[in-house]
């Protein structure tokens, strides 16, 4: 899988809720307001990255994914992660979350969590193949549809190694 040619991670701005607020709407069924995503650069315990292409013809560069992360205690906790519709399957999931979790560990968290649609296969061969383990399930978690979310954590961040997936 071959990551979009130009593609790089910044931090998220303020100014980058539109368009992270259309990536999310597009992607799942509960998207976040955009005051949301206006307000997470500014959370102390918030990481928020987006990936952005180079620009186009039309000028300005365009987001194509994001990933929100929250360092709380000694947990990395992953709360939202998507990717535009015409940049899926490029690897731009997998070079967020192997930043994410770079990241959290150079901040000396000791492990990872995140929740995630029990129907979302393509999301859950992502976490696996970082190590992900399934330790839970919250029933009905998912308003929308009743949907179940797994709960899954990578327990040792500390010796989890960037080269692995």
């Amino acid at each position: 899988m071959k990551a979009a040619v130009g593609a790089h991670i910044r931090s998220l701005q303020p100014e980058d809720a539109p368009q992270v607020v259309r990536i999310d709407r597009l992607s799942n069924p509960l998207p976040w307001s955009q005051m949301a995503y206006q307000r997470e650069p500014m959370r102390p315990y918030s990481h928020a990255w987006v990936m952005e292409m180079p620009p186009s013809n039309a000028g300005a560069p365009a987001l194509v994914a994001f990933l929100i992360s929250w360092h709380i205690v000694d947990e990395a906790h992953i709360a939202n992660l998507a990717v535009h519709p015409h940049y899926r399957r490029q690897g731009l999931a997998r070079t967020l979350l192997r930043h994410a979790l770079l990241t959290a560990q150079q901040s000396g968290m000791r492990s990872a969590l995140l929740e995630v649609r029990a129907g979302n296969v393509p999301a859950l061969a992502l976490y696996r193949a970082f190590g992900f383990e399934l330790v839970g399930r919250r029933k009905g978690y998912y308003r929308d549809n009743g949907e179940d979310a797994l709960l899954m954590t990578l327990p040792d961040l500390e010796k989890w190694r960037p080269d692995v997936p």
